[in-house]
């Protein structure tokens, strides 16, 4: 694979002539001849004088800061003075309220300065902790290969982490792997392909498609994130009968997640390896714009009438969604439709009850305000995940059940056949969400979903607009204390 250089890259992102450098003259870190020496050679091979730049341009006209990796100088080793460029340049991105893009290739900490340059790993963290605390966007490019320190200090803590086809992305080399265990990886472990199905790295995108990529991330999550007020629609929702509502909303055509962002997103952009469906796990993350607002989509990955059940991996991906939300100042968009989570001994092994018990203490906690949308059925705890908010509203013929109703009539009478009877006294309707104060506004279906796909996704999404543009002009203190009183009130 051929290594994309530091140049190259500020050519392929940034807007033609933009560049303007922020680094000055390090002093030599070099105790003896023999460094000395591979310091000038570096330079000479290298054609830079460190193994990290910094500086600031412009993509697509919009300002932007850049922290980019050397391979070609000392493999990209960080020491002493590499650090403090990456320390200063985060410093001076935060002051100036810049988004940095950076972009690491490295082969570790650099040896020749032992552990002076190993601890500069803590200062970079630090700065990296104040610039992504400001509400900066900070987007991770990783270039073949990564490892060793920089993986630890500013590669792996992008809120977004785009990575390089077949990029070789660890916290050790092989090498040195080899060298500590006697023992070699498994092959492909550490790729850049393997680890997006882990949801380790977001994508692996090509060095043609880089530039559009970062600028439609940076789109989406540049202020002002909500934009417009959505006229209603005029359409009235209908009372029904619950059970007919939890057969409308099991029906193989209903719309789910993914015709919703056909219909009405403008932009997308899948984040945490969610769309493979290896990993996804029941949860889609992503970076969404539609018409009136941008927000951080959270989603049951429901296709269909399928079973497609909420794991411990996609709890794991929620909860960083709502970190990334949190961090880039983003509003959130929560879609509920899901026929329950995953029950298997794996999943007891793995704490299944304790990860949903942190996922909905991690949503309640968010200081970005929240809009939840069930849109189908939102069957027990998985539901719960993805519910509260500021403001949730539910479709006509969506539903909350604490069981699927079947076994709920067989745990009572020891036949399903009182399904329907439990859904009217359960009092899981939209009508019935409505009068407990959960569920802010029903979305019409007119009459059924299913028939009107992209309609109803344009009433859902406008409805999410007009909510989240009242809570936009909210202080996040009383955002938060209005929420904890509306949970509160709920009897």
């Amino acid at each position: 694979m051929a290594r994309i250089t530091a140049g190259e890259l500020i050519d392929v992102v940034l807007d033609p002539g933009s560049f303007r450098s922020w680094d000055r003259p390090s002093p030599s870190a070099a105790d003896s001849d023999e460094y000395a020496g591979q310091l000038s050679r570096a330079r000479e091979r290298s054609g830079v004088d460190e193994s990290v730049l910094t500086g600031e341009g412009r993509l697509a006209g919009r300002p932007i800061a850049v922290i980019l990796s050397e391979f070609n100088f000392l493999a990209g080793t960080i020491g002493r003075a590499a650090s403090e460029r990456i320390v200063l340049a985060l410093e001076r991105a935060t002051k100036e309220r810049l988004p940095i893009f950076a972009s690491p290739t490295s082969g570790g900490t650099r040896m020749q300065e032992g552990t002076r340059a190993f601890l500069q790993l803590v200062k970079i963290s630090q700065a990296l902790t104040d610039f992504r605390r400001a509400g900066l966007p900070y987007l991770v490019y990783v270039r073949d290969p990564m490892t060793g320190g920089p993986v630890i200090s500013w590669g792996a803590l992008g809120q977004i982490t785009l990575a390089q086809p077949e990029a070789l992305i660890g916290l050790l080399g092989p090498r040195v792997v080899e060298v500590l265990t006697g023992e070699l990886l498994p092959e492909g472990v550490q790729t850049a392909e393997n680890l997006v199905q882990r949801g380790v790295v977001d994508r692996v995108v090509s060095r043609s498609d880089l530039r559009a990529e970062v600028n439609e991330i940076l789109q989406i999550v540049s202020p002002p994130h909500v934009r417009g007020l959505s006229a209603p629609t005029g359409a009235e929702p209908r009372v029904r009968p619950a059970w007919d509502s939890v057969e409308a909303s099991s029906r193989p055509d209903r719309p789910r997640l993914r015709d919703l962002i056909g219909f009405e997103a403008e932009a997308y952009v899948p984040l945490l390896g969610t769309d493979a469906p290896e990993y996804r796990g029941g949860i889609s993350v992503g970076l969404a714009q539609f018409r009136d607002f941008s927000c951080l989509l959270i989603g049951h990955s429901r296709d269909s009438a399928a079973d497609d059940v909420l794991t411990l991996s996609g709890l794991a991906a929620a909860r960083r969604g709502f970190e990334i939300a949190d961090e880039m100042r983003l509003p959130i968009l929560t879609i509920i439709d899901t026929p329950g989570v995953e029950i298997t001994a794996a999943s007891e092994e793995g704490g299944m009850a304790r990860e949903i018990a942190r996922t909905v203490e991690a949503l309640t906690q968010v200081r970005s305000p929240v809009v939840s949308a069930v849109c189908g059925a939102g069957t027990g705890v998985s539901a719960l995940t993805l519910l509260p908010a500021d403001r949730t509203i539910c479709a006509e013929n969506a539903f909350i059940v604490p069981l699927p109703l079947e076994a709920a009539s067989e745990i009572l009478h020891r036949t399903t056949a009182h399904a329907p009877r439990l859904a009217d006294r359960q009092g899981i309707r939209a009508s019935d969400l409505v009068a407990t104060g959960l569920v802010d506004e029903i979305v019409p279906e007119a009459p059924d979903a299913s028939a009107y796909p992209a309609e109803f996704s344009r009433r859902l999404i406008d409805s999410v607009a007009t909510h989240l543009y009242r809570l936009v002009d909210q202080s996040e203190a009383d955002r938060l204390a209005a929420r904890r009183r509306r949970y509160r009130e709920v009897y």
